[in-house]
C-alpha cells in the first residue's frame, strides 16, 4: 500500500478517541517548548502574522527573523506598504528568495487598504480574496491571529499528520484532498484549541518531527505514532523532490536583483552583464524578471525596480 493509499483510508477510520489522543500531548509539548517568535506575540496583529506567513514560506525561521523585524518597523501597517511602490518592497526583500512573494505581499496589502479600511479581514472567504492568498495563508492568518478552527497544512504539519497517523515516513509531494480531509478530521471541536492544535504540529514538524533527523525520543505522541509502530519504514511513494540552487536560473536572477535593490537610480546592462559570464542564461532570467514584474526595463536601455 503506498503513501496515498493510506492517506485514502484513515478519515472514514479515524476515531475521536484516536484524534482526542493526540491532542493533549502535543498541545501540552507545545505549551512548554514553543519557540518565542515575534510574529506569536500579541503585539504582532494579525498584520504581522500575514508578513511572517508570506515570509516563511520555504523560507527557514532565522532567515526571516531580521528581515521581519526590519518589514515591521518600516512598515507597521498595510497602508504604510500600500503608500510606496512595490519595487521598495522587493528592494526590502533581500535575500529571502522566491522575491514574487513580496509583490504579492504588497498587492494584498493595497488590497487590505483600498476594501478593509486597512485591516486584515478576519473572515477566511475575505482573506483568500486577497492578492497571493492561498488556501494556506488564509486559514493561516484565521487560525494564528484570529484564534479561528481552520486546518492549517504546512509541510512540517503535513509530515507529522503522515508519520504519527499515516504510518508513512513522508506525505506525497503536493497536498492531495485526503490529506485536507485528514487534518479536518483531526481538528479539535473548539475553536481556540484548534487555532492552539494548528500552531503545535507545526512546532512539532519544524522541532521534533523533522524530514531527515526525527528526534521520536523528545516527541510526545512517539507512543502513538503509527510510523514507529509500523517499524519507521522507508518512503515508498515518488521520489522526493530535491533543490538545487547552483547554476540555475534562481541564481542569475538572484544575483541580478541584488544588483538593483542596491541601485538607487536605473541600472545600465553592463552591471548587470558583469554578474553572470553566461550571455543566454542571463539574458533568460532577465526576461523572466521583467515577465513577473519584478524588474522594469526602461526606453534608455536601463533597469530598475518597479515603481507601479
Amino acid at each position: 500500500m503506498t503513501v496515498t493509499d493510506r492517506t485514502n483510508a484513515l478519515p472514514e477510520a479515524l476515531s475521536e478517541p484516536l484524534s482526542g489522543a493526540l491532542h493533549g500531548p502535543v498541545i501540552d509539548w507545545f505549551d512548554e517548548h514553543a519557540r518565542d517568535l515575534p510574529w506569536r506575540r500579541p503585539e504582532a496583529g494579525a498584520w504581522g502574522v500575514m508578513v511572517s506567513e508570506f515570509m516563511l514560506q520555504q523560507t527557514p525561521v532565522s532567515r526571516v527573523l531580521p528581515v521581519y523585524e526590519q518589514w515591521l518597523a518600516r512598515w507597521p501597517r498595510p497602508a504604510d506598504l500600500a503608500a510606496e511602490p512595490p519595487g521598495e518592497a522587493v528592494r526590502a526583500w533581500g535575500r529571502l528568495g522566491y522575491p514574487r512573494r513580496a509583490l504579492r505581499l504588497h498587492a494584498a496589502a493595497t488590497a487590505i487598504t483600498e476594501l478593509h479600511g486597512g485591516e486584515v479581514p478576519s473572515d477566511h472567504a475575505r482573506l483568500l480574496a486577497l492578492p497571493g492568498v492561498g488556501e494556506y495563508t488564509a486559514a493561516a492568518v484565521a487560525s494564528f491571529a484570529y484564534g479561528q478552527r481552520h486546518a492549517v497544512l504546512d509541510t512540517n504539519v503535513r509530515r507529522v499528520f503522515a508519520r504519527a497517523v499515516s504510518g508513512a515516513q513522508y506525505p506525497p509531494n503536493a497536498t492531495t484532498a485526503a490529506e485536507r480531509k485528514l487534518a479536518r478530521a483531526l481538528l479539535p471541536e473548539s475553536e481556540p484549541v484548534a487555532a492552539r492544535w494548528a500552531a503545535a504540529t507545526m512546532e512539532l514538524g519544524a522541532l521534533v518531527c523533522t524530514a531527515r533527523t526525527p528526534v521520536c525520543g523528545r516527541c510526545p505522541i512517539a507512543d502513538r505514532c503509527a510510523w514507529r509502530a509500523a517499524g519507521s519504514p522507508a518512503h515508498d511513494g515518488p521520489p522526493r523532490r530535491g533543490q538545487t540552487y547552483a547554476g540555475t536560473d534562481r541564481q542569475v536572477r538572484g544575483k541580478l536583483l541584488a544588483v538593483l535593490r542596491e541601485a538607487l537610480e536605473p541600472v545600465p546592462q553592463v552591471a548587470l552583464d558583469a554578474v553572470w559570464d553566461e550571455p543566454v542564461q542571463r539574458a533568460r532570467a532577465l526576461d523572466g524578471l521583467v515577465a513577473d514584474g519584478l524588474v522594469e526595463p526602461l526606453e534608455d536601455g536601463t533597469y530598475r525596480l518597479p515603481l507601479g
